[in-house]
């Protein structure tokens, strides 16, 4: 079977960006918002996803992302303008979804949804 990996910019109300890779961009976009595993868009509430591409070689998915984290501030915006003019939330209604995959108590996630985490 195939792997997918995910290349996405998150983007605060200010337009704060936050670039990154995942092989599950649900899960992984819920961690943001729910705070696990990265004190910057928890710091800076970049939980706003407005731009992702999809690769099937791990190896391509981490250049991209190195390429795109070189770029200058313009550069970043002018991608995300090229597929999303607006900088609507790609994920908006997914939010619903954070608590049935993370405990309350904690807010770690459950062993079922890290199981493939890169």
């Amino acid at each position: 079977m195939q792997r997918t990996y995910f290349v996405y910019i998150l983007a605060s109300r200010s337009r704060t960006l936050y670039t990154g890779v995942t092989n599950n961009l649900f899960r992984r976009v819920l961690q943001h918002r729910s705070g696990v595993n990265d004190a910057f868009t928890e710091k800076y509430k970049v939980f706003r996803l407005v731009y992702f591409e999809t690769f099937h070689d791990v190896r391509n998915a981490i250049a991209r992302e190195k390429e795109i984290k070189g770029w200058d501030r313009r550069d970043r915006v002018g991608l995300i303008q090229s597929r999303n003019p607006t900088w609507e939330d790609m994920a908006a209604d997914w939010g619903t979804e954070v608590s049935s995959l993370l405990k309350p108590e904690s807010r770690s996630l459950t062993a079922e949804a890290v199981r493939d985490d890169n």
